[in-house]
């Protein structure tokens, strides 16, 4: 469902720009909008995460089954001049991750099929710090890439908690740093700018919380486990 409502913006969104693009210069609305020195603004928006593993040794993948979530946030934007933007956009951002381990990390130790499945919720107190390259606007859209690096507190993380995977309990870390990159199209509306966009995240720091048993199936074999992601948002201004 994620992957066709991201086509359908993409093939609607590019309708809009060719449109644009091929058709005689029209009244621009709100011209002077982008001549502000700060703007301010909210997005809404979807996100898909996921976790990319590294091991010790050579064993079958932990499998994640990722899930649809939920983003919520602010934008303040600083105009450097008529192409960079600086940006800050924090945010709040659900999501749940399933982890699937192979039997095959279970051999010689009595295991039970809940032993195979972990589940990591993660709410994300996320704060991107971007710099926003654009085009020239024509008639009412312009185009921009955007990059950055944002570091983010996982409000659900239970690294504190002295229980561990023997007890039922997958521990991640609390403050995980990403970098981003995406891109995306301004619309200009008759009364606000709309702004729907794409982009990835990749984690820079390892999330995971090792067990007291350095043999620990579910931990013992992962060198690094960092998050990755993609964002769906739509900025209003």
């Amino acid at each position: 469902m994620k992957r066709i409502l991201i086509i359908l913006i993409l093939l609607i969104a590019s309708q809009t720009v060719s449109a644009q693009l091929f058709s005689k210069e029209k009244i621009k609305n709100i011209e002077n909008f982008d001549k502000q020195r700060v703007s301010w603004g909210f997005y809404l928006g979807l996100n898909s995460y996921d976790y990319q593993f590294n091991y010790e040794e050579d064993q079958p993948d932990i499998l994640v089954e990722t899930s649809t979530g939920f983003s919520v946030g602010l934008v303040s934007n600083l105009r450097l001049n008529d192409y960079f933007d600086l940006r800050f956009e924090p945010g709040l951002f659900i999501t749940t991750r399933n982890l699937q381990y192979d039997p095959s990390y279970f051999n010689g130790i009595e295991s039970t099929s809940s032993d195979l499945m972990r589940e990591v919720k993660s709410t994300y107190v996320h704060f991107p710090l971007l710099l926003k390259v654009s085009t020239k606007r024509f008639n009412n859209i312009k185009p921009f890439i955007i990059g950055g690096f944002s570091t983010a507190l996982n409000l659900s993380s239970n690294e504190e908690n002295p229980d561990d995977n023997a007890a039922g309990q997958f521990r991640t870390k609390k403050n995980v740093l990403f970098y981003e990159l995406g891109f995306g199209i301004d619309f200009y509306n008759q009364w606000f700018k709309f702004t729907p966009s794409i982009r990835g995240v990749f984690a820079l720091n390892d999330e995971l919380v090792r067990d007291e048993d350095p043999n620990s199936p579910w931990t013992g074999n992962v060198t690094t486990m960092k998050t990755r992601g993609v964002f769906l948002n739509f900025t209003f201004q």
